[in-house]
């Protein structure tokens, strides 16, 4: 941050430079010029500094974990959209590989239909969970299959045994995972893809896996995104990076579903409040312009001040 004093340096500097570089009559320029330059630069280095020390890498790194890469998920585009064949392709993922051991608790079967499956498909895969309903007329509670109204079934009935068979470590739900996290959807797909092993001098505790996209570098979250993992219906290349990149694109449609509609919402208010704004210009214009303009003027009668005389003497 310049103090005054510097301020005032530049201040100096720049009419000593107009003096010695312009002549009498360009001299006011010249210096309105140069001062615009000094404060644009001691305005630029001061952010520049600013932003440097909010943003410098230190050997502490590790412990708040790598920042991930920008990656072109279209959804992040101003007006761009949700790639629903990648939608449908990423809860796949979802179901095969990530549903072992976390849960979506705010997502229902319902939510699915007319995004990635038909209403027939998704009561289908839904009728394949058995779900604890009742009582019946017997008080008893009893077991049947899967209807739209149910959530997706979570893969263990509580905290405790999820703890108990992941040596402690508790699976987060996924149902906002990428509203979650700093950096979203490019986080999680950092994640999933930036398993190494761990440097030189780096040592890594038995049952934990290193990653440093994770604030310390230590997961307890094995890999699970290899090559082939997944055979995808519509013969997409189940490569490691398009696998990450469709179920981090499911996960990102399951904390914002709004975002289509929202953006649409967003575009029609913005041409409808453009209009409006068009119309209300024109009006202004061309109808209330004679008003703005008009000169009122007084036009005293030719008597005027024989009338007022009259008036003082009565």
């Amino acid at each position: 941050m310049f103090s005054r004093n510097a301020f005032n340096t530049f201040k100096q500097a720049s009419q000593n430079a107009s003096k010695r570089f312009s002549t009498q009559a360009g001299s006011a320029k010249t210096y309105n010029m140069l001062l615009g330059v000094s404060v644009a630069t001691a305005v630029g280095s001061g952010a520049s500094l600013y932003y440097l020390n909010k943003n410098s890498a230190h050997a502490n790194m590790e412990a708040d974990g790598l920042h991930p890469a920008d990656h072109p998920f279209p959804q992040k585009k101003l007006l761009g959209t949700f790639d629903h064949a990648s939608i449908r392709r990423g809860f796949q993922v979802f179901k095969e590989v990530c549903a072992a051991c976390h849960s979506m608790d705010l997502v229902y079967w319902r939510n699915l239909v007319d995004v990635a499956y038909t209403e027939e498909e998704v009561r289908d895969m839904a009728a394949e969970y058995q779900y604890t309903d009742g009582p019946d007329e017997s008080g008893d509670m009893f077991e049947r299959p899967g209807k739209l109204t149910d959530p997706i079934p979570r893969p263990y009935a509580n905290e405790e045994a999820a703890r108990a068979a992941n040596a402690g470590a508790l699976p987060p739900d996924l149902s906002l995972i990428t509203k979650a996290r700093h950096g979203g959807v490019d986080y999680i797909y950092a994640l999933l893809t930036g398993y190494c092993d761990p440097p030189a001098g780096v040592e890594v505790r038995e049952g934990l896996n290193y990653n440093p996209y994770f604030p310390g570098g230590a997961i307890a979250m094995a890999q699970n995104i290899f090559d082939g993992v997944v055979e995808f219906e519509d013969g997409t290349p189940n490569t490691a990076s398009q696998i990450a990149k469709d179920v981090v694109t499911f996960l990102n449609w399951a904390a914002e579903p709004e975002l289509d509609e929202r953006k649409k919402i967003g575009v029609k208010a913005l041409l409808l409040f453009s209009s409006l704004t068009a119309i209300a210009l024109w009006i202004k214009r061309n109808r209330w312009h004679t008003l703005k303009a008009r000169k009122v003027v007084f036009n005293s009668p030719k008597n005027w001040q024989q009338q007022q005389q009259q008036q003082k003497k009565n």
